[in-house]
């Protein structure tokens, strides 16, 4: 698989979408983004005029819930649903992004999230996944409560097989670093350990090493770190 790096003026990148626009056409793109979380990124696209419009997908409940009752914004819309099972036409979108996403897909389901995907994309369209690289201070505290090694690197594998069997073609990896900054450790505990999507506790021996690691980062401006970001372009031939 080719991998590049973004440039060394560029290798902090605050906003994925710099990444985005620099490795997929988006004018005039029906976007599907499954996984979409907040819709952070969506409606930033649409408010920015990048795309046509956008379609996101979550699995979560709660923030599905919260997604509907939000604000609206013309050309977004949102629906329940997994990668494994989209209910959209063939060939209804031009792009299909999955940030952070992948590796919350059931193991057993990955092949047939792929085979989805191509479905609803067009000859041409393409698939942007953005996943965290498995390394770094960041993930070492995380990892103590949470550790996705395993079910990352089935992801990765799952889409290596995507393009060895002509599901997709390889349109190419990049890898660069983003920003993550917290107020404190509260505000990781509310944002990381009490996300929605996950069911996860802290106490005990791994409350207290979660803490004594992640305030060896805690500055009078916030906790700082920098986490490397790997993506993979995969296209429909």
């Amino acid at each position: 698989m080719n991998q590049t790096t973004i440039p060394a003026g560029k290798a902090l990148i605050a906003d994925e979408i710099e990444v985005l626009q620099r490795l997929v056409p988006l004018a005039g793109a029906r976007v599907v983004e499954l996984g979409c979380g907040k819709a952070e990124l969506a409606r930033r696209l649409l408010e920015r005029g990048l795309v046509e419009s956008v379609q996101g997908f979550e699995v979560d409940a709660i923030q599905h819930a919260k997604n509907v009752a939000g604000p609206r914004l013309p050309g977004l819309g949102f629906a329940a649903g997994g990668a494994e099972a989209i209910p959209m036409p063939d060939a209804s979108c031009e792009v299909v992004l999955m940030l952070k996403s992948l590796h919350h897909v059931p193991l057993p389901l990955l092949d047939r999230a792929f085979a989805e995907v191509r479905r609803v994309l067009v000859p041409g369209g393409r698939l942007y996944v953005s996943e965290p690289v498995y390394a770094g201070p960041f993930n070492d505290i995380v990892r103590l409560f949470h550790d996705e090694g395993g079910v990352r690197a089935a992801a990765y594998a799952a889409l290596q097989r995507a393009i060895a069997a002509g599901v997709f073609e390889d349109g190419g990896e990049t890898v660069f670093d983003m920003p993550l900054q917290f107020r404190d450790f509260g505000d990781f505990d509310r944002r990381i350990v009490q996300a929605t999507h996950s069911d996860l506790r802290l106490e005990g021996e791994t409350l207290a090493e979660v803490r004594r690691r992640f305030d060896r980062f805690q500055t009078a401006d916030g906790a700082r770190f920098v986490r490397e970001m790997r993506v993979n372009v995969l296209r429909r031939s």
